[in-house]
């Protein structure tokens, strides 16, 4: 694809089983400074392009950031193995960006959330490592699911 010619040396490469057009466009949706790029329908793949094809890559920037899913299918999935940590300067950020992308997904805890998708991500306050270098800031977070930055700097104050 010549759009990552374009690209920085080094970009996330996400696989997805048959949903990257869905899941893209959900992600767009969320974060702003975001659009699609370009989607790649080779010849050998689907109906090359066609209606009712699916694109085999899709090339798009995620709050600036460029990336790219792929339709790979089996056997493949996303795990806790790797995140994408998505740095908030406020608690309405960490509301924002929690609450949508945990819609239809899991919670898991300390920020940590699997999307409708199963990709992880971390959710979490740009200070986050500083907070918890006191253990009473690191007890609290560890009893919460999504973060509550107020509730951590009380507990590292006190």
């Amino acid at each position: 694809m010549a759009v990552f010619q374009n690209y920085p040396r080094v970009t996330p490469f996400l696989w997805f089983q048959s949903k990257a057009e869905e899941a893209v466009a959900f992600y767009i949706s969320i974060f702003p400074h975001s659009q699609l790029l370009a989607e790649n329908f080779p010849a050998d793949f689907g109906s090359g392009g066609g209606e009712g094809a699916k694109p085999l890559t899709i090339a798009f920037t995620l709050d600036g950031q460029p990336m790219t899913a792929i339709n790979g299918g089996p056997p493949f999935t996303f795990n806790e193995a790797v995140s994408l940590v998505v740095r908030c300067d406020t608690q309405s950020e960490v509301d924002h960006y929690y609450n949508k992308l945990s819609e239809g997904g899991q919670e898991i805890q300390c920020g940590w959330i699997k999307d409708r998708y199963g990709l992880v991500w971390q959710i979490v306050p740009g200070h986050l490592p500083e907070i918890i270098k006191n253990p009473k800031a690191m007890a609290a977070l560890m009893k919460m699911k999504k973060i509550d930055i107020a509730e951590l700097e009380k507990a590292a104050e006190g």
